[in-house]
């Protein structure tokens, strides 16, 4: 089984992907941005990071998932020295279920505003 989730955002469209692809008991978020309906949230990596994972949140409820059916996270930072804030926000919300984690050091995101984007996977019990 194959299922797609969308945000309706015109960048999924002109780019041809999807805000989250389900396999079987799996589900595949893409990169996540603190944007918001009047631009980027937050000036800073730990906002920054709050907001996106308040973002996924819904993301995975859409797909019938939660914070604790995630598996893998990935972090991407335009600052590597602020690791440990964009860190603390994610530890706030993972823990207690310790995903795997990838911290990766990124050139600038299109939109400057931009300061980290998160990525991840959940998969649930077979």
């Amino acid at each position: 089984m194959r299922k797609t989730f969308g945000t309706g955002s015109v960048w999924e469209q002109t780019l041809g992907y999807s805000r989250a692809v389900q396999v079987d008991n799996t589900l595949f978020i893409s990169a996540t941005a603190a944007s918001g309906p009047d631009g980027i949230v937050g000036d800073d990596f730990y906002s920054q990071t709050k907001y996106i994972l308040e973002k996924l949140e819904a993301v995975l409820a859409d797909a019938g998932f939660s914070y604790e059916d995630v598996v893998q996270s990935k972090l991407y930072l335009t600052d590597i020295s602020k690791w440990e804030d964009a860190g603390r926000a994610h530890g706030e919300v993972f823990g207690e279920i310790r995903p795997t984690l990838s911290l990766v050091h990124v050139l600038p995101f299109l939109d400057p505003e931009m300061l980290v984007e998160i990525e991840l996977v959940a998969q649930k019990s077979a």
